[in-house]
């Protein structure tokens, strides 16, 4: 019975930890894109393209969930993304997630989706916004 106490104590806080470091990891695949760091882009950035595109998109939206404002919003729009990548980038590489190496595709668009529900944890301005509404 304790140590259910205490992790359902900390719920909250490790909900935050979850969306601060999937959001982190995704800025860097739009850091990439847009700005060629961490690591050099793939291809020249084109605004108005699909890599564009999700290259803003994984930079500005994510940033917004690494802080955590419009974190449902911010969730879906990314979980969406994610799914569109598998679909466009890996599944006609074959169904198996492994094969087509669409693995972390999927996983990031079930965690987002996940926060989708969830919310933002303790540690957001989401929360903050709330509580000083109330």
């Amino acid at each position: 019975m304790a140590l259910e106490s205490t992790l359902d104590s900390w719920r909250g806080k490790v909900l935050s930890i979850l969306r601060i470091v999937s959001a982190a990891l995704m800025m860097q695949h739009g850091g990439q894109k847009v700005l060629g760091f961490p690591a050099p882009a793939h291809t020249e950035f084109v605004l108005f393209s699909q890599v564009g595109l999700a290259g803003i998109l994984e930079l500005v939206v994510a940033f917004l969930l690494l802080i955590g404002l419009f974190t449902r919003t911010s969730a879906f729009l990314l979980s969406g993304l994610m799914a569109v990548a598998y679909f466009m980038a890996h599944a006609p590489g074959g169904f198996w997630p492994l094969v087509n190496k669409g693995e972390l595709a999927v996983l990031y668009c079930f965690v987002y989706l996940y926060l989708v529900f969830a919310g933002g944890g303790d540690w957001s301005v989401d929360r903050l916004l709330r509580k000083r509404k109330a």
